[in-house]
């Protein structure tokens, strides 16, 4: 194979990785609610199958990302698809609600170890303008990945039951890990005696983080007046702050705070952030309002969804190829206004909506941030310096999935609160269920606003 062959293989590797690891926490979506009767639990416990995944697999990736520094890539690499593999088995075969969450726990692990070294390799093999084609592919991939697990949860749902939605992930962990062995860079930069890691910043990081989700995912239930509640808001802002003066005063800290100086880079994470929770506002909840309202099967519900990763697919790439040549601003403009129109759809379909419009509007939102993504990361990466690539790609990892754990906690919380409020009010299941739904995806197009006004305040002119 020419140098060329053999960097784009590489590419494809990590790639697959990014891919797999988000296909696999968006396809678990659809199977929330087989899960939960199945297990018997309640929709705000069966979430914590999706949001412990991407807690962990948050917490977790400015850590293997330092080891990404000291550890060959291959064989980083490699660990992360066993993992996983590993992980996606065992849930496969799981026997209860609790065994189910271990498992899951054990498959993010190996999902952050991959995702949080993807940029470092694709930055180390791609030099020049190819780097960033390459940065905004792969950012296009980790957003298909992320919402066209539906359609393929659908198919295996509908014919082999919930537990099959995991498969995929031990198939294409198993090659993964041969392939990432065998192809990826072998050489580290970083020697180990001088390797340098902010433990303590990790640690209060991770307690600040996990009582922010905490605290947002169980208030409803909990009461947001109630001890525990207030008791989680203040781990937070105090561990918050350890961790935000800590990584101040040393000179190896876990974030380096002095990028958020660059007002395209700051703003633009928040874009993206903001982003994937008005997203995930959807991707949550439309399963469950084609399935427990509309009474479609799986097999349906994942292709009324499909559109959205169909229309993705297919403007993602251009959208790079225009960011490229005219700028990013306009594009990432477009984005959360189109996909906004698209949450407003959704808001006015009742229990009579035809078929056809849940996939006009599935498409319109694929559309939408299509446009968005890549021109986004685009401009995020570009806006550092060379040296500061790596440093950059954790952080845009680390703000796309917040927006990805936050638009999980929020929603839930959100649509559980509204609906237990309307059916208190005299409505009936169906009519409270069909509100909450409403009033909750109007939530979902205030994050999309959001997004809008912070990347027009990051490409300004």
């Amino acid at each position: 194979m020419s140098t060329k062959q053999i960097k784009w293989t590489m590419f494809i590797i990590t790639a697959v990785g990014n891919f797999i690891a988000m296909l696999d926490s968006s396809t678990v979506n659809l199977a929330l609610y087989p899960m939960s009767v199945d297990l018997h639990v309640t929709m705000s416990q069966i979430q914590w199958v999706m949001i412990l995944y991407m807690l962990i697999l948050t917490v977790l990736l400015p850590f293997f990302g330092k080891l990404g520094d000291i550890f060959p890539k291959n064989k980083l690499y490699t660990i992360g698809f066993g993992l996983f593999a590993l992980g996606a088995f065992l849930s496969v075969i799981s026997s209860n609600f609790k065994m189910l969450l271990l498992f899951r726990s054990l498959e993010a692990v190996g999902a952050s170890v991959m995702l949080s070294n993807a940029q470092a390799i694709i930055a180390s093999i791609f030099k020049k303008e190819r780097r960033g084609k390459a940065l905004g592919l792969n950012g296009c991939i980790v957003a298909i990945g992320g919402m066209s697990g539906p359609a393929l949860g659908g198919v295996l749902l509908n014919y082999f039951g919930w537990r099959s939605v995991f498969l995929p992930s031990c198939f294409v962990g198993i090659i993964g890990a041969y392939l990432a062995f065998r192809l990826l860079p072998r050489t580290v930069k970083t020697d180990l005696k001088n390797f340098k890691f902010d433990y303590w910043g990790f640690i209060y990081f991770s307690i600040s983080l996990f009582a922010l989700l905490l605290a947002i995912s169980e208030g409803y239930s909990w009461g947001f007046n109630s001890v525990r509640v207030i008791s989680l808001g203040l781990i937070t802002l105090v561990f918050g702050a350890l961790f935000y003066f800590r990584d101040h005063k040393i000179n190896y800290p876990l974030i380096n705070f002095s990028m958020f100086k660059i007002k395209p880079f700051t703003f633009g994470n928040l874009a993206v952030m903001t982003s994937y929770m008005a997203m995930f506002t959807n991707s949550i909840l439309l399963p469950f309002f084609l399935q427990e309202l509309l009474k479609y099967s799986p097999l349906i519900t994942g292709l009324l969804i499909l559109p959205y990763s169909v229309t993705l697919s297919v403007v993602a790439p251009i959208s790079g190829r225009l960011s490229g040549k005219y700028g990013s601003r306009y594009l990432t403009l477009a984005g959360p206004l189109v996909y906004c129109i698209a949450l407003l759809m959704f808001t006015l379909y009742d229990k009579n909506v035809a078929a056809w419009q849940i996939v006009f509007a599935s498409g319109v939102l694929g559309i939408g941030n299509g446009l968005f993504q890549s021109p986004s990361n685009n401009a995020i990466m570009t806006s550092v310096k060379k040296e500061e690539l790596g440093i950059a790609s954790g952080i845009l990892a680390l703000s796309r999935n917040m927006g990805n754990i936050l638009g999980v906690a929020v929603t839930i919380m959100l649509f559980e609160t509204f609906r237990t409020l309307f059916v208190n009010h005299g409505l009936v299941y169906e009519s409270a269920f069909l509100t909450a739904y409403r009033v909750t995806m109007c939530f979902g197009i205030f994050f999309g606003l959001l997004c809008f006004t912070f990347a027009y305040i990051a490409y300004k002119e």
